[in-house]
């Protein structure tokens, strides 16, 4: 099963961010007739919920699966603002480095919920082993 086949069959439809202020304020991916898709912070949840456990991702990937390829911030600020109870495994997704880009004591508890997942470091970095490749599971 190729990646867009695995995407869409989790209910995900890629969507483009507009930008109002090059648009004059028009919504320039004509999102209004496509109202059933879900919005981008949604997808970046649906296909985190889809990362299977052992395995990693990068905020890059994670941006380009739901059809936002430079926006691997925006993947990483939607993750810093989920709720401090929330089941989805964002300790799954790291850099494009496989680096854990947490600071400030968080980077602790990321790598420990790894390490229970049997993912392996090689100093600070993941095992390619344990990167996942969409659609190939």
């Amino acid at each position: 099963m190729g990646v867009r086949t695995n995407i869409k069959s989790q209910g995900i439809k890629a969507r483009r961010l507009h930008n109002s202020s090059q648009s004059g304020g028009k919504d320039t991916n004509n999102q209004a007739n496509d109202a059933n898709a879900p919005d981008p912070k949604t997808q970046i949840w649906q296909v985190i919920a889809m990362i299977p456990k052992g395995k990693v991702a990068s905020y890059g990937q994670i941006a380009a699966l739901i059809g936002l390829p430079s926006h691997a911030r925006y993947v990483g600020a939607t993750l810093r603002n989920l709720p401090a109870n929330t089941k989805l495994p964002w300790y799954r997704v790291v850099n494009a480095n496989m680096r854990i880009s947490l600071r400030g004591g968080g980077e602790q508890r990321q790598r420990r919920l790894l390490e229970a997942e049997d993912i392996t470091f090689i100093g600070a970095r993941i095992a390619k082993a344990h990167r996942w490749e969409a659609g190939i599971e």
